[in-house]
């Protein structure tokens, strides 16, 4: 059977040996096989396969809980199927939300910008304009006027 150092996986995964410690401390993962020799950490092919799992989950957001739930439903295969795709849907929705927020700054900073350009040109009817488009675009960031 081969085996990886956590070198290996950290490489591979793209997660930090301190977080692999960590995702084993809580018990996402493992108990990961040791060395009998040196005591170093040896991760099997199925622990790597879980952690590339962790990895992207990582990547989108989710949390340790989260996480925990995953790996439950993935457990539990087919039987879990709904519930897996409640949590995916779930942490979709909280992704579109960030999208929007983040759509809302940026037509902040692009409306704030055509202003000063107005400004800049002298261009009383496009800065009017420009104003006209700021009220709008300040509603969508959640900040009381």
């Amino acid at each position: 059977m081969t085996t990886y150092t956590i070198q290996d996986v950290s490489r591979h995964s793209g997660l930090s040996e301190p977080t692999l410690r960590y995702y084993e401390d809580v018990g996402l993962v493992g108990p990961i096989a040791r060395d009998e020799r040196s005591g170093h950490r040896r991760y099997r092919s199925a622990d790597i396969d879980t952690l590339d799992a962790l990895a992207c989950l990582r990547a989108v957001g989710v949390g340790i809980d989260d996480m925990r739930t995953y790996l439950a439903n993935r457990a539990r295969g087919r039987s879990a199927a709904g519930a897996q795709r409640d949590l995916l849907l779930r942490h979709a929705e909280r992704i579109e939300g960030e999208i929007a927020a983040q759509r809302a700054r940026l037509d902040y900073l692009r409306e704030k910008a055509a202003l000063w350009d107005a400004r800049d040109r002298g261009d009383g009817a496009a800065e009017d304009e420009a104003v006209r488009r700021l009220v709008d675009v300040v509603g969508g960031l959640g900040v009381a006027r």
